[in-house]
């Protein structure tokens, strides 16, 4: 798998459970698999594109499905998890992308701040603000 992360820190049990739940989704895109982009990401899931275009949970699983945004390697750099609450969280860290994304083949580092939410035990992924 494509997934790689650079980090010489070590996390928090609940920390790595949100590091781990981002793992899964950076795999899940690279794997084009909907059944798990659908159980990761909250109904209200918010995509900000680089370029500020915002895409709802359900167009953006759309694109990756239909081949629109292709990812193939993902490369996440000095994660920082930071606690709201017990059950809210954000992941920022820079993630180097290769993909093809609306038909352009490039890696793109993006500085990436990632909301999570805790329901029933879980880490849900809320937005990705990048």
């Amino acid at each position: 798998m494509s997934v790689e992360v650079i980090c010489e820190k070590s996390f928090s049990n609940a920390d790595k459970e949100i590091l781990d739940r981002f793992i899964e989704f950076q795999k899940a895109l690279i794997l084009k698999d909907d059944e798990k982009l659908n159980e990761i990401l909250m109904d209200d899931y918010e995509l900000v594109h680089m370029s500020g275009k915002t895409q709802s949970k359900e167009e953006f699983i759309s694109e990756v499905m239909d081949g629109t945004l292709n990812y193939f390697k993902s490369v996440i750099e000095e994660p920082t998890i930071l606690h709201d609450d017990d059950s809210s969280a954000t992941l920022i860290a820079d993630v180097t992308l290769t993909a093809r994304v609306y038909g352009l083949h490039g890696k793109w580092t993006l500085n990436t701040v990632a909301s999570f939410r805790k329901i029933d035990g879980i880490w849900y992924f809320g937005n990705w603000d990048n």
